[in-house]
């Protein structure tokens, strides 16, 4: 039953008017209906103000076989839906598709997006998970909405914190190079060398000398940034892997550093670009957006350099309709002066280009920075919540075999959820007990609500189906999840638009939370079996919606816990 349309026939049989379903809202309470439809839109053509519209319409409009209750809501006209026709749409749509249920196909794009964004000869700290796990996460959504997503990342592989890496590795390091968590390792050199290179001034000048003899491609330092580069790279891979994500095409900064200055050369000589005090750049004053250095005096490459040059290597690999950026807000000015040189230098896919900013996350105490070391390590987090999870699951019942993959499943649960639920465009403050613990607002506890739908639907010996009484779903708690069910589509269709996993994240704690008071409060498994037959079905679509909201999230659903 198409509800929408039923309400949009009602709403023109009472006002002679045709009006799109899309307008038709879901009341963000319950409680004034299950629709609502805003009488605005009808205000210039009828000329009334549109509450005068809504009384007139709202006493045309009688209950029928689908709608129970019509109420006047200020401007709104708002829609009660007869329950057991709503429980019998929304239960064997989800029956019927499963995982597939609540995808959007109506405009299919390609999506290129670049997210993962960490620098070899750098430690991937927490910051670099957010933006690891946002992107993915942007991705699996815009995919379930029906697009085709190619993932990119771009890397920061060469440059001064390479050749000050270099210069204390050559000159002061004696140690080993490890094996594993060569991250870890290569971001504490990264931070010697920042701290050693400030005890002489000397010190700077024999890192220039590194940096110039690697860009004039001496053999020597060239052979051990590739050596080091691939353990970083290796080791980057294993970061990936072990989030769960793919990336469909890698970009370096290497790649597009001598590209990009050639770029900025032509641009100079055609006059969409000029010399400044010996400075290429782009004068985007009349645009309040300041000047935009593309070159440097020296002729040494600077982010906007290779940021061009990126741009139209894209355009050259793959054919899209939206390129996305998925990049801290603290390049959101860069952003703004790198869209608005590639529109002004009549690059064919300016108006494609779009920034999606999220907050940085920050200490309790400030900023992080890896140059002095105050940041928390991406291997020390995840070490932490491996053994707090494995500590926890101990004492529990759990199959042998299956409690490493447990264990990693609710670790990295609550890793990702920690990155996930809050609105992307504010900063986070990390809070280590916080990010540790499975209480409250979590993922760990969308994860047991899962399992313990898993384990109701174990305990029961037949066969899950939509042959059943949906009358018997009446109470005020099954009206409640049922509603949420429905609207899990628009909630996946509105996370997409506005680049903000947090909206799903919102959903899955309301769903388990209304869930769990449900499972408290009735008895599933009872005597009256038509009633057990509806309940079950309930039970089996809130699993399925839960299953498939973490996976959007990127997040495993264990069946035990």
């Amino acid at each position: 039953m198409n509800f929408k349309n039923e309400i949009s026939k009602l709403i023109k049989n009472a006002s002679k008017i045709t009006v799109s379903e899309d307008i038709i809202e879901i009341p963000p309470d319950s409680k004034m209906g299950d629709y609502a439809f805003p009488c605005f839109i009808l205000a210039k053509e009828l000329k009334k103000s549109p509450i005068e519209i809504a009384k007139d319409i709202s006493k045309k409009i009688q209950p029928n076989n689908y709608i129970s209750e019509i109420k006047q809501i200020g401007p709104y006209i708002n829609f009660f839906v007869k329950k057991d026709i709503l429980s019998k749409e929304v239960l064997e749509k989800i029956y019927n598709e499963k995982e597939k249920y609540g995808n959007n196909l109506a405009k299919p794009q390609t999506i290129l997006l670049e997210g993962w964004q960490p620098n070899t000869h750098k430690a991937f700290h927490i910051g670099h998970i957010r933006n690891a796990v946002l992107g993915e996460v942007l991705a699996r959504i815009f995919e379930f909405n029906g697009n085709k997503v190619i993932k990119s990342s771009y890397m920061g592989d060469i440059g001064a914190h390479v050749a000050k890496w270099i210069w204390y590795f050559t000159k002061y390091y004696e140690g080993k190079i490890p094996k594993t968590n060569v991250s870890k390792w290569s971001g504490q050199i990264y931070t010697k060398a920042t701290l050693k290179s400030k005890e002489n001034e000397k010190y700077l000048n024999e890192i220039h000398e590194i940096h110039k003899k690697l860009e004039d491609g001496d053999k020597n330092l060239v052979k051990l940034w590739k050596e080091t580069r691939k353990l970083c790279l290796d080791d980057i891979w294993n970061i990936v892997k072990e989030l769960d994500s793919h990336i469909d095409r890698a970009y370096f900064e290497s790649e597009v550093e001598q590209p990009g200055i050639k770029k900025v050369k032509e641009l100079e000589k055609l006059g969409m670009a000029k010399l400044s005090e010996g400075a290429i750049i782009m004068d985007l004053e009349k645009h309040k957006l300041g000047v935009f250095v593309l070159l440097k005096s020296n002729g040494a490459s600077l982010y906007s350099t290779k940021d061009i040059a990126l741009a139209y290597l894209k355009s050259k690999e793959y054919k899209f309709d939206l390129s996305l950026y998925v990049v801290a807000s603290e390049q959101d000015h860069h952003f703004r002066q790198l869209f608005k040189t590639l529109e002004l230098i009549n690059y064919k896919d300016s108006k494609k280009v779009k920034h999606v900013s999220y907050g940085v996350v920050k200490l309790k105490d400030g900023k992080m920075s890896s140059r002095l070391g105050n940041i928390i390590l991406y291997e020390d987090f995840r070490d932490r919540l491996l053994e707090k999870v494995e500590k926890q699951i101990k004492a529990r019942n759990l199959p042998e075999k299956q409690k490493d993959s447990i264990v990693k499943d609710i670790a990295f649960g609550a890793m990702k959820f920690t990155m996930l639920n809050q609105d992307s465009v504010k900063e986070i403050v990390f809070d280590y007990d916080k990010a540790l613990s499975f209480e409250g607002e979590t993922g760990p506890y969308i994860q047991y609500t899962h399992a313990r739908a898993c384990s109701v639907l174990k305990k029961v010996n037949e066969k899950i189906s939509t042959n059943v009484n949906f009358s018997k779903l009446e109470t005020n708690e099954e009206k409640e999840i049922l509603k949420l069910l429905k609207n899990y589509p628009n909630i996946v269709l509105k996370s997409g638009e506005e680049y903000k996993p947090h909206i799903i994240t919102r959903y899955l704690l309301d769903l388990s939370q209304a869930f769990n008071l449900y499972y408290h409060k009735y008895k599933i498994i009872q005597e009256d079996l038509d009633l057990q037959k509806a309940r079950l079905l309930l039970v089996f679509a809130v699993k399925e919606i839960l299953k498939s909201g973490l996976n959007l999230l990127s997040i495993n659903a264990p069946e035990i816990m």
